[in-house]
């Protein structure tokens, strides 16, 4: 008797059973960090090229999307953006793609494919893939639940411009400024995150499938293709409001820091000639007039009153005040 294979206890597999297709499943392995143990298994169990096991490899992150086609599989590599508190992050995922079979390994920030796992494992009937046990469509509904979710970021970012709007029309310039930088920081992540997604989808058009008719795939993904390009659209519109939004924020910085200047100028000069007064009678020059006059020191306060409310109403006038 041969020994059983032990499977890693990081790999989860739900396997996708229609009863109208006796003795065939579609199944679902998912893995969360990936490790030495469960590459080894992959390449035994699979023998899929060590390059793209090597990629899979939790510790290594891809700098960039791929898509390779192998003998008998397809190999991927995707990133989705993903909140790391109020910081969006690359959440990367590779996908090994067979006949019968859709593996992915990823690191556990993606909230969506843990989700849409766990409804896989609850609620089979309810997908797609039960109908046709293809994995093509497989890929089809989680890709769908990602972009979908990246819908969401995008919302968020929706509502963080609306307020950070009404933080600077309120008054604060400097409050809002820590609001912009964050989303213009989310803004740049997002779109380098998905800048190549309508590419991928493009791509995957022509994936084959023995179980669903060409015309099928080709549609679903033609819908992927177009939902990549509508959420790079509107990142295109949230970064103009963005940068609009600090160019406000810059130009009422910048007039209230003039009024300040100009204020402290003003305060500059009004000060000016009750210095000068006050060191000319200060000299203590021999025949001083006024200074030894009976009233000298009220005489001297007028002249200084007098030379402030007459600039006072020079600024007026000119309407520096």
């Amino acid at each position: 008797m041969t020994k059983k294979e032990r499977v890693p206890k990081r790999i989860q597999e739900v396997r996708i059973d229609n009863p109208s297709s006796p003795g065939y499943a579609l199944r679902w392995i998912n893995i969360v960090d990936a490790g030495r143990h469960e590459i080894n298994y992959f390449k035994k169990k699979f023998g899929f090229a060590d390059d793209h096991l090597q990629a899979s490899i939790s510790t290594n992150i891809a700098q960039r999307p791929m898509v390779e086609v192998k003998d008998g599989y397809i190999f991927i590599i995707l990133h989705f953006p993903t909140f790391q508190g109020e910081k969006v992050v690359a959440g990367e995922i590779e996908f090994f793609i067979g006949h019968g079979y859709l593996i992915t390994l990823h690191n556990n920030n993606l909230k969506p494919l843990n989700k849409f796992f766990t409804y896989c494992q609850e609620h089979p009937q309810e997908l797609l893939a039960f109908q046709t046990e293809s994995s093509s469509t497989l890929l089809y509904e989680l890709l769908s639940r990602l972009i979908r979710d990246t819908y969401n970021i995008l919302d968020h970012n929706s509502v963080n411009i609306t307020e950070t709007e009404e933080i600077i029309f309120d008054g604060k310039p400097k409050a809002a400024a820590g609001k912009i930088l964050t989303l213009r920081r989310n803004i740049i992540n997002v779109r380098k995150i998905t800048k190549n997604h309508a590419t991928i989808m493009q791509s995957l058009q022509e994936m084959k499938s023995n179980l669903v008719p060409r015309e099928s795939i080709q549609r679903h993904y033609e819908d992927l293709e177009e939902h990549s390009r509508q959420i790079w659209d509107i990142l295109d519109m949230q970064r103009e409001l963005v940068e609009a939004l600090h160019d406000t924020n810059e130009s009422l910085l910048n007039n209230k820091t003039n009024d300040i200047m100009m204020m402290l100028t003003i305060f500059s000069v009004l000060m000016l000639p009750l210095t000068l007064i006050t060191g000319i009678f200060g000299m203590n020059a021999k025949d001083m007039p006024i200074v030894n006059h009976s009233n000298g020191f009220w005489i001297i306060t007028g002249i200084m009153l007098a030379s402030l409310l007459g600039l006072l109403s020079l600024f007026k006038r000119n309407k520096w005040l």
